[in-house]
C-alpha cells in the first residue's frame, strides 16, 4: 500500500505524538511575524514600514537565539531551554500590547532571541526517534506538516485581528505560545537515541562538524527559502498586474498542495536524492516561469514542476544535517539550519520586491532561481562525496 511506509513510521514509539505536538506548537509560531505587522499597522497605526522594522528586529533575533536554543539543549538538556524560553514569551507577548512603538522595536529583539525553539527541537527529536533508514521519510512528513502550519498560522492570526482586533488576538498568541512550550515540556521527547547514550558523553568540537561542506549546506539552504519567498511574492505581483486579485488565494494554496504533494512521494521513494540536485532544480525550473503569459491559470501550471521540489528539498537538507553532524552536536546544527531559512526568506523580499518595482516580476521569477543556481554551483566543489551517518562519527566525537 502507498501508505504503509508512513504507518511503519507512526508505528515508531514516540514519533505520532511528537508530530501531532510539533503541529500544534508551530502553528502560533507562525502566526507571530503577521500577528506583530497587524498590531503596528491597526493598533498603533504607523504603516508597513514600521510594522516591517519590528518583524525584522524579531527575525534577526530569532537568527541568532536558533543556535544558541540548540547549543544550549546539547549540553543542558530540553526541558531548561523551554523553559526559559516560554517564560519569555510569556512575558513579551503578555506586555507587548501596551508597548509603544519604540519599546516595541527594543523588545522585540530579546523576544527573537529567545523564542520558542519549535522547528529545530522538532527535528533534532525526530532524528533520535527514528532509525537512520527512515529518518528521510520522517523528515518529508515533518516537512509537509510544516507547510500546514504556515497554511493555518498566518490565516488564523489575519482572522483573529478581523474579528477581534490585535490586541485579544496578541493574547491567543501568547496562550498558544505558552501552552505549546508547556506540551513539548510535558512530553520530553528524547535528543539522542538510546544508541547515541550508551556513547561516552564528550564535548564534540565545531571543527569536526561545521565544515566547508556544511557551510556550503547551510547556504543552499537559505537559496532555497530565498526561491520560494520570491516565488511567492513575485506569484503575487504578477497576478495583481494583470487583475487577477480575487484568485490570489487560491493559487498560493494550489503551490502549497504542489509541495505537499512532492514531499509525500519524496518519502517514499527507495532512495532519497541530494540536496544539490533537489534545490539547483528547483532554481532552474522557476527561472522561466515570467515568461508564462495566458492568465494566472497557466501560471500557476507553470509553478507545479518547481513547486512539487518545495518540501523535499527542505526535507533533504535536514536529512543531510542529521547524517553529518554528531548526535552531541545536532540541536546547534539543527539551530543553523533554521537561521539559514530565516535569513534565505528574509533577504529575499527586499531584493525580489526592487525587481518587481524595477523590471518587473516576470524577471524576479527568473532573478530568483538564478541566485539559486548559483548558491548551489558555489557549494559544489565543497560537497561531501560520500555522506557519513551521524552515529558513526559518535564515537569519534566523543
Amino acid at each position: 500500500m502507498a501508505l504503509e511506509p508512513y504507518r511503519r513510521l507512526l508505528a515508531v514509539p514516540g514519533v505520532r505524538s511528537l508530530l501531532l505536538v510539533g503541529m500544534l506548537a508551530r502553528i502560533p509560531s507562525t502566526a507571530v511575524a503577521i500577528t506583530l505587522t497587524m498590531h503596528v499597522v491597526r493598533e498603533l497605526d504607523l504603516g508597513y514600514g514600521a510594522a516591517g522594522l519590528v518583524t525584522a528586529a524579531a527575525t534577526a533575533g530569532m537568527a541568532v537565539g536558533s543556535p544558541l536554543a540548540g547549543r544550549f539543549v546539547d549540553r543542558r538538556g530540553l526541558r531548561p531551554v523551554l523553559a526559559v524560553t516560554t517564560l519569555a514569551q510569556l512575558a513579551f507577548w503578555s506586555t507587548a500590547w501596551a508597548m509603544p512603538f519604540p519599546v516595541l522595536l527594543a523588545a522585540a529583539v530579546p523576544a527573537g532571541l529567545l523564542s520558542l525553539p519549535v522547528f529545530s527541537v522538532i527535528r533534532q527529536c525526530l532524528a533520535a526517534l527514528v532509525p537512520v533508514e527512515q529518518r528521510r521519510l520522517g523528515f518529508s512528513l515533518d516537512s509537509m506538516i510544516v507547510e500546514l502550519s504556515y497554511m493555518a498560522g498566518p490565516a488564523l492570526a489575519i482572522a483573529g485581528v478581523t474579528a477581534l482586533g490585535s490586541i485579544p488576538t496578541m493574547g491567543l498568541v501568547a496562550l498558544g505560545l505558552v501552552a505549546s512550550g508547556t506540551a513539548l515540556f510535558a512530553l520530553n521527547p528524547p535528543i539522542r537515541s538510546a544508541d547515541e547514550l550508551k556513547e561516552p558523553a564528550g564535548k564534540v568540537s565545531r571543527r569536526q562538524w561545521l565544515t566547508p561542506a556544511m557551510l556550503g549546506l547551510l547556504g543552499m539552504t537559505a537559496a532555497a527559502t530565498f526561491v520560494l519567498a520570491a516565488t511567492e511574492l513575485s506569484l503575487v505581483a504578477t497576478m495583481e498586474r494583470a487583475g487577477d486579485t480575487a484568485w490570489i488565494g487560491l493559487a498560493i494554496a494550489l503551490w502549497c498542495a504542489y509541495s505537499l504533494l512532492g514531499g509525500f512521494v519524496y518519502g517514499m521513494l527507495p532512495r532519497g536524492l541530494s540536496p544539490l540536485v533537489l534545490i539547483g532544480a528547483m532554481g532552474l525550473l522557476t527561472v522561466p516561469v515570467g515568461l508564462v503569459g495566458g492568465g494566472w491559470h497557466w501560471l500557476i501550471l507553470a509553478v507545479l514542476p518547481a513547486g512539487v521540489l518545495c518540501a523535499p528539498a527542505l526535507s533533504a537538507t535536514v536529512d543531510t544535517v542529521s547524517r553529518w553532524v554528531p548526535a552531541g552536536a545536532r540541536g546547534e546544527a539543527m539551530g543553523l539550519h533554521g537561521t539559514a531559512l530565516l535569513i534565505g526568506g528574509g533577504i529575499s523580499s527586499p531584493i525580489a520586491g526592487a525587481v518587481i518595482d524595477g523590471p518587473g516580476p516576470g524577471w524576479a521569477f527568473a532573478a530568483a532561481g538564478a541566485i539559486c543556481v548559483v548558491m548551489v554551483l558555489v557549494a559544489l566543489p565543497f560537497w561531501r562525496r560520500t555522506e557519513t551517518p551521524a552515529e558513526e562519527t559518535v564515537p569519534a566525537a566523543a
